[in-house]
């Protein structure tokens, strides 16, 4: 088994999202010591904002692109492979703004790929490759976002990324999202984060339980 763990959080240790996606991520292998895991630094290793050259080597096809096109595509290509591959995919984040960060953008923008992470059926369908992969979206929010709370509409992160996973084929991403968590007082802060830590304790049960 293989996992792909991708945090975008550049705040290091003192992370949330971080923390949370290390904790899951440690539960998995406890339970699971041979499986692998790959990790992506986004704070890191940001994929580059697509360009002219990106979009046209894009849509040139495979046997067509020359030398420097297939250059302008070589990391975006191993981002799709390190994405295939792996049985879980982990993605953790802090809500900026209403939305995910710039660096997570960046991300999806080099991995919704045609005739790569999805095709086009004759139909004019189009078919996303991540079928039957776990993918789990943790998040960390500054205010309360949950159903019913007043802010709740201004949750633009979670329909983002359910529409460009689901793009791709994953119809059931689970998210769990600790909130609030920065314009809080203490105790709601632990209790929030406290509330995540128990959602991937047993995530990890149930995602390793169903692999037996």
């Amino acid at each position: 088994m293989r996992l792909l763990h991708v945090d975008s959080s550049p705040r290091g240790e003192i992370s949330k999202s971080r923390s949370l996606s290390r904790g899951f991520v440690e539960a998995m292998l406890s339970r699971s010591p041979d499986m692998s895991v790959d990790h992506l630094d986004l704070s890191r290793e940001a994929p580059p904002h697509v360009t002219a050259e990106f979009i046209t080597a894009t849509y040139t096809p495979a046997n067509d692109r020359t030398s420097d096109m297939r250059a302008t595509l070589a990391e975006s290509d191993a981002l799709c492979e390190r994405l295939l591959s792996a049985d879980f995919l982990v993605f953790a984040m802090p809500m900026y703004n209403f939305t995910m960060p710039s660096t997570f953008k960046a991300f999806i923008d080099a991995i919704v790929r045609t005739n790569v992470t999805y095709d086009v059926a004759a139909d004019g369908r189009y078919v996303g490759r991540l079928g039957g992969k776990k993918v789990l979206f943790i998040t960390t929010r500054g205010v309360d976002m949950r159903a019913g709370s007043p802010l709740a509409h201004m949750d633009g992160l979670t329909p983002a990324v359910r529409a460009a996973f689901g793009f791709m084929g994953v119809d059931e991403p689970t998210f769990v999202d600790a909130q609030p968590v920065q314009f809080a007082q203490p105790e709601e802060c632990a209790e929030a984060m406290d509330r995540a830590r128990r959602q991937l304790a047993r995530l990890a049960g149930q995602w390793t339980d169903d692999r037996v």
